[in-house]
C-alpha cells in the first residue's frame, strides 16, 4: 500500500466522468486544491488540502464503493506527495471569470440570468442560485472547493460574495432564480411558508429537481428510489408510545428531507403523520426507514392517504425550524442518506471536546464498541460505533440537537463500517 499522501489516485475514470463529478465525490471530505485528468489512461489525480482529508476519504471508500454516473471508480494514495499543474492555463480562465464579475459589479450591467448561468457554469462549476438587485448581481458558486473557483473568490472583494445564510431566493423570475429549486413561484401568491413546501389547501408540493438530486448521488438515484413519488405525507405506525414524541420523529425523519409538520394521532397513539418537504424526500424516508427498529418496535413506514397535515393545536410545525437539515448543503445531505447503521456521526462539537465527554453524552443508549474524535476543516467531529442499529438510532433521536459543552450538536448515521 502506498504511503499516505494528500494526493489521491483515481482509476477507471471513463470519458463520461467530468472534473465536476470528481469534485462532487470528494468535496464532503475537505478542500480540493488541484485536479488533473489523465484522459488517455482513464485516470485522475486529485490533491486535497491536507493528508488527513485524503485519509478520511480513503477510509470512507474502503467500505463504500465509489460510483460516478453508474461506473465504479477505484481510489488509492498516489505516490506523489504534491501535484504540479500547468497553472498558467488555469489562470487564463480565472482572469476571464474575474473580469466578467468585475464588469457586472462596477458597470452595473445585468445580462440575462440564463446567459450568465451558462457562462459561469461552463467556467467554474454548478451555480446554486443567481439573484439580481439594482446595484449588483450576486453569485453563489456551489463548488468553491475547486482550485479554479477558490482562486477567483480570493481575488474578489468579499462584500460581493454572500453566504447562503445572508441571501435567500424566493422566486424564479427575470430578477432572481434558484437553479437547485426550479419549482419556486414566479411571484408571491398568498402565504408561502417555505420554498417547495405544501400547506393547507395545497394537494401536493411540486416535485424536486430529481436530475440535480441524482447528480448528488453520483449520477443516478440509489437502488429502489424512483424519484417519481408525488406524495409528501408519511404514515408511521407501531411506535413505542412511551418513548416517542414529535421531536424524536423529527430528528429521525429530517435525515431524509425537510420536515413541514408532524402529528401524533390521538385515536391511534402508536401512529403518526410526518409531512416532508416534497415527494422525493418522502420516498427516501419510506425507503430507508421501513422496518427500522426504534425503542424495541419495528417501524411501519408508508405513504399516507392525506396529502398534507392541516395546521392546528394537535400538530407540531417545523416548517421554519433552523434544524431542518436540507435548507443548505442539500446535495451533500442527500448523498449521506442511508438506512440506520451502527455508527453515528456527531458534528458541530465544541473545539475542546474530549472522547470521554462524547461517550458520556450518548452511552445511556447502548453498548459502545468504539469512538473517535477528529478534526476536519478546523471543526471537531466524532464517530461512535454502537453494538447494533437500534441503539444508534435511539442515540440519534434522543441526542440530536442537544447541548454538549455549550454547542448544539448534530447527529446523523455514518456509512462507515469500522473506525
Amino acid at each position: 500500500m502506498a504511503e499516505s499522501s494528500k494526493v489521491i489516485h483515481v482509476r477507471n475514470v471513463g470519458h463520461e466522468i467530468s472534473e465536476n463529478d470528481l469534485l462532487q465525490l470528494f468535496q464532503p471530505f475537505g478542500v480540493i486544491t488541484k485536479l488533473v485528468m489523465l484522459r488517455a489512461k482513464n485516470q485522475a489525480l486529485l490533491q486535497m488540502q491536507d493528508v488527513s482529508s485524503a485519509i478520511t476519504a480513503l477510509q470512507f471508500f474502503t467500505n463504500v464503493q465509489p460510483t460516478i454516473r453508474g461506473r465504479n471508480v477505484y481510489i488509492q494514495f498516489s505516490s506523489h506527495q504534491e501535484l504540479t499543474t500547468a497553472e498558467q492555463n488555469i489562470h487564463g480562465r480565472e482572469d476571464e471569470v474575474f473580469k466578467l464579475l468585475y464588469s457586472i459589479r462596477h458597470n452595473r450591467v445585468l445580462p440575462l440570468l440564463e446567459l450568465l448561468y451558462r457562462v459561469v457554469t461552463y467556467m467554474t462549476g454548478v451555480v446554486s442560485w443567481i439573484s439580481s438587485s439594482q446595484s449588483m448581481l450576486c453569485l453563489l458558486l456551489t463548488y468553491c472547493i475547486s482550485f479554479l473557483v477558490s482562486r477567483v473568490v480570493v481575488s474578489i472583494d468579499w462584500s460581493f460574495i454572500f453566504s447562503l445564510e445572508e441571501l435567500q431566493v424566493n422566486y424564479n423570475n427575470d430578477r432572481s432564480r434558484d437553479y437547485t429549486n426550479p419549482n419556486l413561484p414566479s411571484e408571491q401568491k398568498g402565504r408561502l411558508p417555505h420554498p417547495g413546501y405544501g400547506d393547507a389547501g395545497v394537494a401536493y408540493p411540486q416535485m424536486a429537481n430529481t436530475s440535480a438530486i441524482a447528480a448528488a448521488f453520483g449520477g443516478g438515484l440509489p437502488p429502489g428510489i424512483t424519484g417519481t413519488n408525488d406524495r409528501c405525507t408519511i404514515l408511521v405506525s407501531n411506535l413505542n408510545t412511551d418513548s416517542v414524541d414529535e421531536d424524536k420523529l423529527f430528528n429521525l425523519f429530517s435525515l431524509y428531507g425537510n420536515i413541514v409538520r408532524i402529528k401524533l394521532l390521538r385515536n391511534k397513539p402508536d401512529h403518526a403523520l410526518v409531512q416532508m418537504g416534497d415527494g422525493f424526500q418522502a420516498e427516501l424516508a419510506v425507503h430507508f426507514l421501513k422496518g427500522a427498529m426504534l425503542f424495541g418496535k419495528r417501524l411501519e413506514v408508508n405513504y399516507s392517504k392525506h396529502p398534507n397535515i392541516t395546521p392546528g393545536t394537535d400538530s407540531h410545525d417545523y416548517v421554519n425550524s433552523n434544524l431542518n437539515r436540507f435548507n443548505r448543503n442539500a446535495a451533500k445531505n442527500y448523498r449521506y442518506c442511508c438506512s440506520p447503521t451502527k455508527m453515528i456521526h456527531l458534528s458541530t462539537l465544541p473545539q475542546d471536546v474530549t472522547e470521554e465527554e462524547v461517550v458520556n453524552h450518548v452511552q445511556e443508549h447502548g453498548a459502545i464498541l468504539n469512538t473517535k474524535v477528529f478534526e476536519m476543516n478546523g471543526k471537531k467531529q466524532a464517530l461512535v460505533q454502537f453494538e447494533n442499529e437500534e441503539e444508534a438510532a435511539e442515540a440519534l433521536v434522543c441526542k440530536h440537537a442537544t447541548s454538549l459543552g455549550g454547542s448544539i450538536i448534530r447527529i446523523s448515521f455514518s456509512q462507515l463500517q469500522t473506525i
